[in-house]
């Protein structure tokens, strides 16, 4: 089913945490909701064909990339940004859970994390980041000028704010769209996960998926 871009955008901003603060509790029930699709259909079927379209970036090793760079083996994508205190983090330490639950023998798709602040977000902070720890073992780290991290988001109709915080030591924040979009080895979008999604519904999600 293919819905116009402005019901796409209030059906995602629905689905979608911003990164520092929850969404207001009545968004929800007042935003229009994706039924086929969607996240009302199961987890194979949430596809939306206008999602998913090319990218130009450059990676923590400063290499330019674009969506062929990573074709050839399914990508789990994140928009999100080194500086973001909780959902990040912990959204990346769920994707890494569930890499481990997967099949064995199962390799987990490509993990891309793409800044939605490249004026803090350098390679070289990115390629601090991507090593910690808990965070996905194949993670990758992608950055741009703000004209590319801007193209980028709007083609998975992700969309991001820069929130100035006085208060913080860092100066500002930013909110925006906190979901994994799953790209088959097309670079087409297979389905997405939200912040409701735990690493089990992950994990077998991407079984399923990868088994194909």
């Amino acid at each position: 089913m293919t819905l116009p871009y402005r019901t796409l955008i209030a059906a995602f901003g629905a689905l979608a945490a911003t990164a520092c603060s929850p969404a207001p509790s009545d968004t929800a029930s007042t935003a229009p909701k994706a039924t086929s699709g969607g996240m009302q259909s199961g987890c194979l079927s949430r596809a939306y064909p206008e999602i998913g379209g090319p990218i130009s970036l450059v990676n923590e090793k400063g290499e330019a990339v674009t969506q062929d760079t990573f074709k050839g083996h399914p990508a789990l994508i994140y928009f999100g940004f080194t500086y973001c205190p909780d959902v990040c983090p912990m959204t990346l330490v769920s994707v890494a859970r569930a890499y481990k639950m997967l099949p064995e023998g199962m390799t987990p798709p490509q993990t891309l994390l793409i800044s939605i602040d490249p004026e803090r977000d350098t390679p070289e902070k990115l390629a601090e980041y991507i090593t910690t720890s808990a965070f996905p073992e194949n993670l990758t780290g992608l950055t741009g000028t703000p004209d590319q991290v801007r193209a980028a988001t709007e083609a998975f109709v992700a969309d991001f704010s820069r929130v100035d915080d006085p208060n913080s030591s860092a100066g500002y924040t930013m909110d925006h769209t906190s979901l994994l979009y799953l790209m088959d080895s097309d670079w087409n979008l297979k389905t997405f996960f939200t912040h409701e999604d735990t690493s089990e519904t992950i994990a077998a999600c991407l079984a399923d998926v990868l088994e194909e």
